[in-house]
């Protein structure tokens, strides 16, 4: 996504993406229908993150909040702190992706999510084979997905991180839970 002359992202509809940090120290994210310094009229959403309780607070153009919500982003938060030589939490890929899942994910499939996703990145970091998996990751669902919805394509977006975490919880937390499982029996007999 291009930026403009101010240094925010623009997608082709004029939608704008800002990143700063708020005036009380904490990171935020400014999204507007439309460039706020030529147009007065503009409808804006802005989200303070609090990076010690992964809470964020939302508020729209009127500056009435409309909900607190959890922010993180498990498995792109994992890629992108494995490859970033210093972390950036507000990086283009995560602004983009908590986008997409706040605008077209369901309540239930998120809460699925962030029960799953700790116990994915978790089983990732203790492979040997993370490297190639959090390469594989950010190729095929992150960068994917980032592609996929700046050319508007939602839906294959959508499909392509869900297929993912549908098929990590297959590939990883089965065999985990089942050895748990046997554990447990093994300790009980």
């Amino acid at each position: 996504m291009p930026r403009d002359e101010y240094g925010h992202y623009v997608n082709e509809e004029g939608v704008e993406v800002k990143t700063s940090t708020s005036s009380s120290g904490k990171a935020k994210i400014d999204i507007y229908d439309s460039c706020p310094a030529e147009n007065d009229e503009h409808k804006s959403i802005h989200i303070n993150y609090d990076e010690t309780t992964g809470k964020g607070t939302i508020t729209d153009t009127t500056g009435e909040e409309k909900e607190t919500t959890d922010v993180q982003c498990y498995l792109t938060t994992a890629c992108m702190r494995h490859f970033m030589q210093e972390f950036d939490d507000n990086c283009y890929e995560l602004n983009t992706l908590r986008w997409f899942r706040d605008s077209f994910v369901s309540k239930e499939e998120i809460q699925h999510y962030y029960k799953t996703a700790p116990m994915i990145v978790s089983e990732i970091e203790k492979r040997n084979d993370c490297n190639e998996i959090y390469h594989y990751l950010y190729e095929n669902v992150v960068e994917y997905c980032v592609h996929q919805i700046e050319n508007n394509h939602y839906e294959e977006a959508y499909n392509r991180y869900k297929n993912s975490i549908l098929s990590m919880e297959e590939e990883l937390l089965r065999p985990a839970l089942v050895g748990a499982f046997k554990k447990v029996l093994k300790n009980k007999l």
